[in-house]
C-alpha cells in the first residue's frame, strides 16, 4: 500500500459536482492499494498514521498524533499511486489490485483506520470520479510505502514547508 498523507485545515470530496465527504482540520490520505497488499499491510498502515505525530502541541511542536486531538480523518482510494512511469510516458497500472481485491482492502482499511484512530473516517467513492479540494497546512505531506521497508518499519517521506 501507498499512501501520501497531507494535514489539512479542510478537505472534501464531490461527485458529480456533490460534496460527498468533508472535514475540518486533520489528515486527507490518498490510498493506492498493491496486488500484492493483504491484510497485514492494512493492519501496518493503519497503525502507523493512527500514531503519526504530524499536529502541532502547546509549544508549536509535531508532537501530537490523531489520537490526541479532535483532528479528522478521509480517506480516497487513488490506484494511480500504484502506476509506474518506468517504461516509456504511458503509465503501467500492473502492479495497481484488482478493483474488486482493492474495494474489500479499502473498506478493511478505513476500518482497521477508525478503530486504530479512535476517531470516524469520511471517506471518498470507491471507482468514482472524484473531485478533491483541500487546504494543505504546513504543508505537511507524508508518503508511506508498505512494501520499502527500513530496518523493520515502513519508509516515511516527509516534506513540511
Amino acid at each position: 500500500m501507498r499512501a501520501v498523507i497531507q494535514r489539512v485545515c479542510c478537505a472534501s470530496v464531490a461527485v458529480a459536482g456533490q460534496v460527498t465527504a468533508e472535514i475540518d482540520k486533520g489528515l486527507l490520505i490518498l490510498l493506492g492499494i498493491a496486488a500484492s497488499d493483504d491484510l497485514e499491510s492494512v493492519d501496518g498502515l493503519a497503525n502507523k498514521i493512527s500514531k503519526l505525530r504530524v499536529f502541532n502541541d502547546a509549544q508549536g511542536v509535531m508532537n501530537k498524533s490523531i489520537r490526541d486531538g479532535n483532528a479528522e480523518l478521509l480517506v480516497v482510494s487513488q490506484f494511480i499511486l500504484c502506476a509506474s512511469a518506468k517504461k516509456g510516458n504511458r503509465l503501467s497500472y500492473s502492479r495497481a489490485a484488482k478493483p474488486e481485491a482493492a474495494r474489500h482492502l479499502y473498506a478493511d482499511f478505513v476500518g482497521k483506520l477508525a478503530a486504530e484512530s479512535g476517531r470516524p473516517v469520511q471517506t471518498g467513492i470507491f471507482g468514482a470520479d472524484m473531485q478533491l479540494t483541500l487546504v494543505n497546512d504546513g504543508p505537511v505531506t507524508l508518503v508511506i510505502d508498505t512494501k520499502m521497508r527500513d530496518e523493520g518499519a515502513f519508509r516515511v517521506t516527509a516534506n513540511r514547508g
